[in-house]
């Protein structure tokens, strides 16, 4: 049985994914997915490339994420989930485009300025 892998990444988490034909468990970390992330909106997100292409119940899913809140941490996990989707078969490719699941999103958190308490928010300023 070969076992596929991908790397996605969102904001500052790191999800590295690894893919094989199975009975539909994704495992986070060592965890199950409902234990990782008890919100079922995260979960939604984690499954859509999955869901997009009918496999839900043919993949199991192994995954270690790193760095990141809840929600860049499951964005992560779902480009490294479609990026490995994609090196199982590259027909898949169309789809998880169209759907917007093969583009990386490149904001990132702008860095502190000195002088100044946030990025872009500056000391009230006093004339006198």
């Amino acid at each position: 049985m070969q076992v596929f892998n991908a790397t996605g990444r969102r904001k500052s988490a790191v999800a590295r994914v690894y893919l094989q034909e199975g009975k539909g468990n994704i495992t986070i970390n060592g965890k199950d997915i409902k234990d990782y992330f008890p919100s079922d909106l995260m979960q939604y997100v984690v499954r859509q490339p999955l869901e997009a292409l009918n496999l839900t119940g043919n993949y199991d899913i192994k995954a270690n994420l790193d760095g990141g809140g809840v929600k860049g941490q499951a964005e992560a996990l779902r480009l490294g989930i479609a990026r490995a989707l994609v090196e199982l078969n590259s027909d898949h490719k169309p789809i998880l485009r169209s759907n917007g699941f093969m583009t990386r999103d490149p904001r990132e958190v702008e860095r502190k300025k000195p002088g100044r308490p946030k990025a872009r928010k500056r000391f009230q300023f006093s004339k006198r």
